[in-house]
């Protein structure tokens, strides 16, 4: 990875280029598979450009790999004619990349499979220390527990953190809501923890909403875009990610999209961190909500769950139902602006901001179009996120790409 752009994202690219034949067209074709666009060796014969023979080789190769599986004998659809062609899927006991992620309420690691199939979690800490080394250090011990108990073999490790994330140094740039020092070299610390504990393969360490942007495009709400926004808050502070063209769009040094700046309330907004005012950072996250809501944040859950809570089981309280509407208005001002600069042609909202979305869509659709040229002129689709935990996914990606690009030369490694 290097800082003019993020991993590349699987299902946009020329992807009918005819191919040469054996270990060139192995990549491309495992991608297909994962991101569930060749479900069969017909579809895979078509979208690579080969001969069936070629494709028959290369799912072949794949599935000796154990990467994928050939069923070389479906049943025939209902009212279909002929034979029907081989089915491609993943391998159900095939290799796994260990996923972390640490954000403010806690931090949680998973082995996640081909197809972004999330195969063990271990039970999630709710307390992160002020010492990125010991919180790495717990996240991939619990990671190791899991490989030791399902005994399946690992690609890599990939982890997500609530910062901005400067490449090529992997530097967390603004870990506020950890506590931790800025600019900590969590790529670093992460990948040297791995190493100690015996995990195979590379380590990678980026930007949690990015990583969710990624998962979605590839296996959620996102796919089939080609310029994708997402949006979303967790348990503190807003981030947001862009897809263009079907590329992760990280900027020059990894630190594109910092849209919890954007300013939704100049007059009488909430201080920011970042020494600005009314930042969407502050104004539209879970905190600003149960703030506006007059309730006290407890200690028993994260402020994600009680915001999710109070919403879903208390919107007839007048409260509750002015600091939602308070914070769609917000959040629909910043999306309006990111529509008239970026034009994406489809917007996916996680967190908190899910949640609104779905209490009261048309409020916040409107409010976007009547800020947004582009929204007047034709309106822009917003959807709820689908992958109920999108950052872990999208750090097992990280990990998963290099088998994407070339499978026999990563799996070699480990």
């Amino acid at each position: 990875m290097n800082g003019k752009a993020g991993p590349r994202v699987a299902g946009e690219g020329n992807t009918r280029t005819r191919l040469d034949r054996g270990r060139g067209a192995l990549g491309p074709a495992l991608e297909l598979v994962h991101t569930g666009r060749a479900p069969t060796r017909a579809v895979l014969t078509a979208e690579l450009g080969v001969t069936r023979a070629t494709a028959g080789a290369v799912a072949a190769e794949l599935e000796a790999l154990g990467l994928i599986r050939v069923d070389a004998h479906p049943g025939a659809a209902a009212g279909s004619q002929g034979r029907p062609s081989h089915r491609l899927e993943v391998a159900e006991n095939g290799p796994v990349a260990l996923a972390a992620q640490v954000h403010a309420d806690g931090f949680r690691a998973a082995l996640v499979g081909l197809g972004g199939r999330i195969v063990a979690t271990a039970p999630g800490c709710e307390t992160v220390d002020a010492d990125p080394a010991k919180v790495l250090g717990s996240v991939v011990e619990a990671g190791a527990e899991l490989l030791e108990e399902t005994g399946r073999r690992c690609v890599g490790a990939g982890l997500a953190v609530p910062s901005a994330v400067a490449e090529p140094e992997g530097l967390a740039l603004n870990p506020l809501h950890l506590a931790w020092p800025a600019g900590a070299p969590v790529r670093q610390i992460f990948a040297e923890r791995v190493r100690a504990a015996g995990i195979t393969g590379p380590a990678f360490a980026a930007n949690d909403v990015n990583l969710a942007a990624l998962a979605e495009h590839r296996h959620g709400a996102g796919r089939g875009s080609r310029d994708l926004l997402c949006v979303a808050t967790g348990h503190r502070g807003v981030g947001g990610a862009l897809v263009l063209d079907g590329r992760l769009h990280t900027g020059s040094s990894g630190l594109a999209l910092e849209v919890g700046h954007l300013t939704v309330n100049p007059e009488g907004g909430r201080p920011c961190h970042c020494g600005s005012r009314g930042c969407l950072d502050v104004e539209a996250d879970p905190l600003a909500f149960l703030t506006a809501a007059g309730r006290d944040p407890g200690p028993e859950v994260s402020l994600l769950q009680q915001a999710n809570d109070l919403i879903r089981t208390q919107y007839a309280d007048p409260y509750v139902r002015t600091a939602t509407q308070t914070l769609i208005d917000r959040l629909g001002l910043g999306l309006a602006g990111l529509v008239n600069i970026l034009n994406p042609d489809r917007i996916i909202l996680g967190g908190l901001h899910r949640t609104l979305l779905d209490t009261d869509p048309d409020r916040l659709r409107a409010v976007v179009a009547d800020r947004s040229l582009w929204g007047q002129s034709g309106g822009v689709p917003i959807l709820p996120c689908t992958l109920d935990h999108n950052s872990l996914v999208g750090a097992a990606e990280l990990a998963w790409q290099p088998v994407l690009d070339d499978p026999l030369a990563a799996l070699a490694g480990t």
